[in-house]
């Protein structure tokens, strides 16, 4: 099987019930590859562990003085020896499609369920739990499933051998019959106490990566507030956690590397003196004694594969329920065969919060708590992850429709959103926006909406434009190289180029100024008209551009109208947006204005 076949178009639906069933799935998914590779392991291991017969017949030829038997032995071990060459070849080229494969539909599962779930996987998990099963854990993952075929060649090795020597003499066989599953068992009750501790080394290494990440992120921040060495500090002590941890895991694992190798010695040595003693006692011949000598000592490797398929599966089965639980998140509700007709036209609805988006209006929506809009925002793009056994809450409707029974990518082609930290990556102006998009809105009318002309002459003084041509500008990883603002509306720009029947933006011009706020506001406004365009904001820049004002509160909408008329009328929304005092209401009553 050639390696250019990888990875696969779609490595099919993972089971999630069980760390131990998601392993399962993988080896069955490689079914062919799987087989293969346990014929290799025949092959070679049968090679080798028939290996001492031709030698202990040549052994004996030689003491009877059998010169055609010597040479009829000789041609024996070499074509077992071309065998087992061959075999150790073919095994070893099949072994590493598999771990290939194996690694690559882990890989290829984490990353769509990434890309499913977009921006609210973080808000579930931490970022370096998502790393490292997108790292260390699947190639310890995949290193199980490769070893599963070597597994079975040295099971079926084992029972050729034991059933050999049983055969030619039964005090011997039995030996090796027996001993081998003792020898083997033996080593299973390491496996407890060393996953305890790799699971603890694991979970203090996501934590450490994830500081790690944050850190890098906000180096720029932390450079200017002084912070750095107390970030080092908690990073130092982070690090020594992991140290600390992955020490005690060590003494476990090392232990169960020494018993592979003294186990399988001690019986070899075992076996061998019975043997020498049925040869000092004249009841076995020494050339049979030379072959079953070297098929036993042969057995070492198998058990020594034994000893390693204990230790796969204990670091494997930690790392497959990692990768279970970042599987095992999903969209709100059970996505279906429901179709959006004409989403343009339809109104957006969040049954939880009662708030009403009307189609191809700007609805500006005003929440005290930027945690729970940045939560809504991924809600009203069906993008809510939900963990095992979590209840779903009722699900958002664009047109009457239930946006999360709708399939994934047609539920993003109808609701775009933008939340309140986008990432730019690296590469030209042209390159970021050469996205999927209506082609209503050309690329410098978008710029334009969005105020980016600084950003143009920015890149161009830095001399990151070739050749005059604004789009062949390169940007740095993250847009590093810009302001946060720049930023800011680069994302915006992409978004309104991208132009989908419903656009919701999270606090999109932060980082702006309140002169190019008020331009952005108005251009906004223009070239989303006859869209549907929700903005959760404060600023009363936006806010006084907006069709339609909803005020959250508690988690409901409470208020709903134009911009001045809420500012009068509704001391809680003036509180939030003009940061004024609410005054108390008499007899303790909420005083809450509702509009429709």
């Amino acid at each position: 099987m050639l390696l250019t076949s990888l990875p696969s178009a779609d490595p099919g639906p993972p089971d999630l019930s069980s760390p131990a069933a998601f392993l399962r799935r993988l080896r069955h998914g490689q079914r062919r590859g799987q087989t293969l590779a346990t014929c290799w392991a025949l092959l070679e291991m049968g090679g080798k562990a028939s290996l001492p017969v031709p030698l202990g017949l040549g052994v004996q030829a030689a003491a009877e003085g059998d010169t055609a038997g010597i040479w009829r032995a000789a041609g024996l071990v070499l074509l077992l020896a071309v065998l087992g060459a061959a075999g150790a070849v073919l095994l070893h080229r099949q072994a590493i499609w598999n771990w290939i494969d194996a690694a690559c539909q882990v890989r290829q599962l984490v990353a769509r369920r990434a890309s499913a779930l977009g921006a609210g996987l973080s808000r579930r998990i931490a970022t370096g739990e998502a790393v490292a099963v997108g790292g260390g854990d699947v190639e310890r993952i995949a290193w199980y499933v490769e070893l599963v075929a070597r597994v079975r060649g040295a099971v079926i090795t084992w029972l050729a051998v034991s059933t050999t020597v049983l055969v030619v003499e039964p005090g011997l066989g039995v030996w090796v019959l027996l001993g081998v599953p003792v020898l083997a068992v033996s080593m299973w009750p390491l496996i407890g106490p060393f996953e305890r501790r790799y699971e603890r080394q694991r979970a203090y290494g996501g934590r450490a990566t994830e500081l790690a990440a944050d850190t890098v992120a906000g180096l720029r921040v932390l450079r200017g507030i002084g912070g750095e060495e107390l970030f080092l500090q908690r990073y130092r002590a982070a690090s020594q956690e992991v140290r600390a941890a992955a020490v005690r895991s060590a003494r476990f694992s090392s232990l169960m590397q020494a018993q592979q190798v003294l186990l399988p010695g001690l019986f070899v040595v075992g076996v061998t003196w019975y043997g020498a003693r049925l040869v000092a006692d004249g009841e076995l011949a020494v050339g049979t004694l030379i072959a079953v000598y070297g098929a036993t000592a042969y057995l070492a490797a198998p058990l020594r594969i034994l000893g390693e398929a204990a230790h796969a599966w204990s670091v494997a089965r930690v790392s497959a329920g990692r990768a279970v639980r970042v599987l095992s998140l999903r969209r709100t509700g059970s996505p279906g065969d429901a179709v959006l007709i004409r989403p343009e036209k339809g109104d957006l609805h969040d049954p939880e919060t009662g708030l009403t988006a009307r189609a191809g209006e700007l609805t500006a929506v005003v929440c005290g708590d930027p945690d729970f809009a940045g939560v809504l925002a991924e809600r009203l793009g069906g993008h809510v992850p939900l963990g095992e056994g979590e209840t779903p809450p009722p699900s958002v409707r664009l047109g009457g429709t239930d946006l999360d029974a709708v399939p994934l990518a047609e539920a993003r082609e109808a609701v775009l959103v933008q939340d309140k930290e986008p990432v730019l990556l690296s590469g030209t102006l042209g390159e970021l926006f050469d996205i999927p998009s209506s082609g209503r809105v050309p690329v410098a009318e978008a710029l334009a909406a969005t105020r980016c002309d600084d950003v143009l002459h920015a890149l161009a003084a830095a001399g990151a434009v070739r050749d005059g041509d604004a789009m062949g500008a390169r940007i740095a990883e993250r847009g590093r190289s810009l302001s946060g603002g720049q930023r800011q509306r680069l994302a915006l720009a992409r978004s309104v180029l991208a132009d989908p029947p419903v656009l919701v933006l999270d606090e999109p011009t932060s980082a702006v100024d309140a002169h190019t706020e008020s331009r952005i506001a108005a251009g906004l406004r223009g070239v989303r008209a006859g869209r549907t365009t929700v903005v959760f904001a404060t600023s009363p820049l936006l806010l006084d551009q907006a069709d339609r004002v909803v005020l959250l509160r508690g988690g409901r909408a409470v208020a709903a109208g134009r911009h001045g008329e809420l500012m009068r009328a509704e001391p809680a929304y003036r509180a939030v947006v003009a940061r004024d005092e609410e005054p108390a209401p008499a007899n303790g009553a909420r005083t809450v204005r509702r509009t429709s």
